[in-house]
């Protein structure tokens, strides 16, 4: 089977239906997401007959079929050229901000060319799982309860009586052993049957069932995000990737309890925040050292009598060594030539007050650079003010290191 033939692509905010349209989910898809939905899930709203998407993009997977939702921040048609351009860039952009790290020692370059954000993901878990089996699995100790042929450790009384009264041959008893069945390998293991179970890709199937027979049998470990809890010291170090990736999967996965047909499997990301950690790792790259850059700078805001502190955070604060200070915020929406929300401009208001700001502005991706410049108004007789937001539209580029220069040259910085 093709992964091909199972993968519907769509962008942000889209809508797809069971009874209409050229992309289509089936009445038992809809149902299975439907149900995903109650769970509280952000990343669609329920429509008639149908799921509108959100700012997150990524990917849904139901059943057999992969739902993959593309960032898109210009009105131009949607083609089959749109799609693995926006494909294209939202994996860089991932790989900008450390999302994932397919340059690290043990992955090296990907040998399949990844359809979708799931193929990337499921790819660098199997090169690190190849890689610590073939590095060898680490051993740990642990206690172990069985009943043996000879007297080797702690005899359990209790239980010799229950099992042995009538088989004086053998001993039940606790001893300690040196293996490789723990924890780590628990999780490893169960992610690798997951992806027997919910891959796709056929350029992936075969490397991995090599993981599978070549990872030894471990037994069945219910997950929740407290497993993952405290794994690491430096001598589990060379897990750290395999067990993150693990993790997105493993506590990601909803089996369908109904019928097992239509498990959801989703790794959607939210545009906000990446567009947010790409401007700044932006700005961090192309910066001199007089700068000095923090992303969710806090400040207390406001105190009731009887309760904590209210606070303001903005996206991304920059300080010179001339004390004049920048605040930006970042918003992943295309304005199309009109103002930003009232909203908006309130906060950047309030910023340009409690950071002493020189300058404050509200920076957007687009399909072309533009700059637009606006005064806060004075209260008392409507005159522009010396507090000015800037709006800044900053044109994508598919040529990552192009892009990162321009958002520094934008901003004042290259």
């Amino acid at each position: 089977m093709s992964s091909q033939q199972n993968l519907l692509t769509v962008f942000e905010h889209e809508v797809i239906r069971f009874d209409k349209g050229e992309k289509r989910l089936s009445k038992a898809q809809f149902e299975a997401l439907q149900l995903y939905h109650g769970n509280g899930v952000p990343y669609f709203k329920l429509c008639y007959n149908g799921i509108q998407f959100c700012q997150y993009v990524g990917v849904i997977q139901v059943g057999k079929t992969l739902i993959e939702v593309l960032p898109k921040a210009d009105k131009k048609p949607k083609s089959e050229t749109d799609e693995n351009k926006w494909r294209d860039i939202l994996i860089n952009m991932m790989r900008a901000v450390g999302t994932f790290d397919i340059h690290s020692t043990s992955n090296g370059h990907l040998k399949v060319k990844p359809n979708t954000i799931l193929d990337l993901y499921v790819e660098l878990f199997i090169k690190e799982t190849e890689y610590l089996l073939h590095h060898g699995l680490i051993k740990k100790y642990r206690k172990k309860e069985a009943n043996e042929t000879a007297l080797k450790g702690r005899l359990l009384f209790g239980k010799q009586i229950q099992h042995n009264l009538t088989h004086q041959e053998r001993f039940y008893v606790s001893s300690t052993t040196y293996d490789v069945e723990h924890q780590l390998h628990f999780i490893l293991y169960k992610t690798i049957r997951l992806l027997k179970q919910i891959n796709t890709n056929n350029n992936l199937q075969s490397r991995i069932g090599t993981s599978l027979l070549n990872f030894p049998e471990m037994p069945d470990l219910k997950v929740s995000s407290t497993t993952f809890d405290k794994f690491f010291n430096r001598k589990t170090q060379a897990y750290q990737k395999a067990i993150e990736i693990a993790k997105l999967l493993l506590l990601q996965y909803h089996p369908d309890v109904s019928n097992g047909k239509n498990n959801v499997l989703a790794l959607m990301f939210d545009m906000n925040k990446l567009w947010e950690k790409f401007v700044y790792v932006s700005l961090k790259k192309g910066m001199d050292r007089q700068n000095t850059i923090t992303a969710q700078s806090t400040k207390l805001f406001w105190k009731p009598e009887d309760a904590g502190h209210s606070k303001i955070r903005p996206d991304i604060v920059i300080n010179s060594n001339t004390e004049n200070c920048l605040v930006l915020d970042t918003k992943w929406k295309n304005l199309n030539g009109s103002n930003p929300s009232p909203e908006d401009l309130r906060q950047m208001y309030v910023y340009h007050a409690y950071f002493v700001a020189k300058r404050v502005a509200l920076v957007y991706p687009s399909s072309e650079h533009l700059k637009k410049a606006g005064s806060f108004l004075n209260t008392i007789d409507d005159n522009p003010s010396e507090k000015e937001c800037s709006i800044i539209s900053i044109a994508v580029d598919s040529n990552m290191n192009e892009w990162q220069k321009k958002i520094c040259e934008r901003l004042g910085f290259g």
